[in-house]
């Protein structure tokens, strides 16, 4: 299946969830149905189109398509959504927390 074109707009970042293991580290399978937290980690698939200071001057991204990051799971300007059967986030830069390696 073909990866959807999906481009975010303004300061809005595109990011791939990295599901957690569904093994605890000593071996127990967690079943599908058990709750689970919304993933934290993620991969930058694409950036908005421009990034704006209070005072409107552009401003550059600090990440870059391809880093794996940490974000806030509850994050306000987080969004969910579905494409295609496939996961995604629209998240305000802001929301990343750190670049991971």
């Amino acid at each position: 299946m073909a990866k959807p074109k999906i481009t975010p707009v303004g300061g809005n970042i595109l990011v791939k969830p990295i599901t957690q293991d569904t093994t605890t580290p000593s071996g127990i399978v967690l079943p599908d149905t058990a709750d689970k937290e919304k993933p934290q980690r993620g991969e930058i698939i694409a950036l908005g189109t421009q990034r704006l200071s209070q005072t409107g001057e552009k401003i550059d991204f600090t990440v870059k398509v391809g880093d794996v990051v940490f974000f806030r799971k509850y994050s306000q300007k987080l969004e969910e959504f579905e494409v295609d059967g496939e996961d995604y986030l629209i998240m305000d830069e802001d929301a990343v927390l750190a670049v991971i390696g």
